[in-house]
Formats: structure tokens, C-alpha cells, sequence
């Protein structure tokens, strides 16, 4: 089995970033969260714009699978 077929763990990172209380923060431990988020955003879409490429070429030499 592939890594990409088998089925992701419950309760992922992201998952349990969002349900987590905001509550006990300063404002600058909130500014320093939202820098490490942007920074996590900028490396996810930028692996994925990758996979994409990686797909998009493997589609071209040997056909898409649908």
C-alpha cells in the first residue's frame, strides 16, 4: 500500500491547533503564533504546488489515471 492510500491518523495537528483555547495567550505569544502559522502555510502550499508539478509531469510521460 502506498503512503498516500493509507488512511490519516484522527485528531492531526492542524485538527488539534483549532480546537486548542487561545484564552491564555499574550498578544505577543498570539503574533509570534500567527508568524510560525504564515511560515507553516508558505512550506504546506509550497510541497504541494511540488506534488502537483510531480503529478503533472508523471501524467504527461505516461497518461492520466482516472
Amino acid at each position: 500500500m502506498e503512503d498516500d492510500d493509507r488512511p490519516r491518523p484522527k485528531g492531526d495537528a492542524a485538527s488539534k491547533l483549532a480546537a486548542e483555547d487561545l484564552g491564555p495567550y499574550s498578544q505577543d505569544e498570539l503574533q509570534e503564533r500567527i508568524v510560525l502559522l504564515e511560515r507553516e502555510i508558505a512550506r504546506v502550499e509550497s510541497h504541494r504546488l511540488k506534488a502537483a508539478a510531480h503529478r503533472d509531469a508523471a501524467d504527461a510521460l505516461f497518461g492520466r489515471k482516472d
